[in-house]
């Protein structure tokens, strides 16, 4: 039986991903440091089902603690690593650069000179459209190297740039995955679409960044988890592919869309652009869709129908 380190594996993509990853028959240590970015409870509920599990196995740790780290890589007999684990949120970012800087780049430094002395089949780093910034280029394509515009894109593109040095010194298998603004079960309550719905269902206003003619490639979490899942069983030397939906929605049709699933009227409350924002995000996933077999299946509108069913149920 393969086993897997999942790295951030209590979140909101970690607890899905280590789910699908036990379904198909692999064993998993799954770490988390289960930091109070927002409530550990919540992360510690994520992990309900697959703590029930015996192909489970929860550590508490943090990927800035080496000295850790290398104990749990000298007892873990783990074939393969999913680094999930970072400080998410741009604006946060611009708020905390150092921190971010700390955990996803030292953290992830970390990892890769750990698991470059066990001789790993592969390792599968989460990056992210924030890379990309303000790109003129539309769609994105993974050959763009980007230009991100806040301290959280520059994190994971310093992320990568250590994945591709680590594969070519060093003979690595290493695939990075820059996802697109992932919803779903469980999403992080500070992301837009857990926030506008919680805000919306409690008849409060909700805060809406610019004209809410901003477009986002919005991407449903079980269509980036199977996305995850090929990238881990495909062994490359190194790769960096786009996981989104690669259709762009704009802001207000997106609350349009929460508001008809709740049956309520949201309350905006119109602000300025926010620093870090960019207009648009749009993933070009045709290298994805032939070197991965990736192709995400759910629509927006089906997307936002499975959350706010997700939402109401938890919050009864």
């Amino acid at each position: 039986m393969e086993k897997i380190l999942v790295t951030g594996g209590a979140g909101f993509i970690g607890s899905t991903l280590c789910e699908k990853l036990l379904d198909s028959g692999k064993e998993i240590i799954c770490l988390d440091n289960f930091n109070d970015y927002y409530s550990p409870e919540i992360k510690r509920n994520n992990l309900r089902n697959c703590l029930k599990n015996e192909n489970f196995k929860l550590i508490e740790a943090d990927i800035r603690e080496k000295e850790k780290l290398s104990e749990i890589f000298a007892k873990e007999e783990f074939e393969k690593v999913v680094h999930l684990a970072a400080l998410a949120g741009v604006r946060y970012s611009i708020d905390k650069p150092q921190l971010f800087k700390e955990v996803n780049v030292t953290g992830t430094l970390n990892l890769l000179e750990l698991a470059k002395d066990k001789n790993l089949k592969n390792f599968v780093f989460a990056s992210s459209s924030s890379i990309y910034g303000v790109s003129k280029k539309i769609p994105f394509k993974e050959d763009d190297s980007g230009n991100p515009i806040s301290p959280y894109g520059k994190t994971k593109k310093d992320g990568e740039l250590h994945c591709r040095e680590y594969s070519e010194k060093h003979n690595m298998n290493i695939s990075c995955l820059r996802f697109f603004t992932v919803y779903g079960p469980r999403q992080r309550p500070d992301m837009a679409i857990h926030k506008f719905t919680d805000l919306i269902e409690n008849e409060k206003e909700i805060p809406l960044f610019g004209d809410g003619k901003s477009q986002r490639d919005y991407t449903y979490i079980d269509d980036i988890v199977a996305g995850i899942a090929s990238a881990v069983d495909k062994e490359f030397k190194f790769e960096i592919f786009n996981l989104g939906n690669s259709k762009t929605i704009e802001l207000n049709y997106l609350v349009s869309l929460i508001e008809k699933e709740l049956g309520k009227k949201a309350k905006i409350n119109r602000l300025p652009n926010q620093d870090g924002d960019v207009p648009i995000t749009y993933a070009d996933i045709s290298k994805s869709r032939k070197m991965l077999g990736f192709n995400p299946k759910t629509s927006i509108e089906e997307g936002i129908v499975n959350f706010v069913k997700w939402y109401r149920e938890k919050s009864n």
